[in-house]
């Protein structure tokens, strides 16, 4: 099962603000796995400035 570490590790260089459009793309062009990617999907549609508010959407989704 994935985690908010695994999920950073394959934003890794992501040019932020980004949205999660973005960050689910990002993932993907890094080779993230399908759990990763579900993770990234179930956060708020919304623009995030940093890891940190990434971090703090995937609290309530895991």
């Amino acid at each position: 099962m994935a985690n908010a570490i695994d999920v950073q590790k394959y934003l890794s260089g992501v040019d932020y603000p980004a949205d999660r459009d973005a960050l689910v793309a990002h993932a993907r062009d890094n080779g993230a796995p399908d759990d990763v990617v579900s993770l990234i999907q179930g956060i708020d549609d919304r623009e995030y400035d940093g890891p940190s508010g990434v971090s703090g959407q995937l609290s309530g989704v895991s």
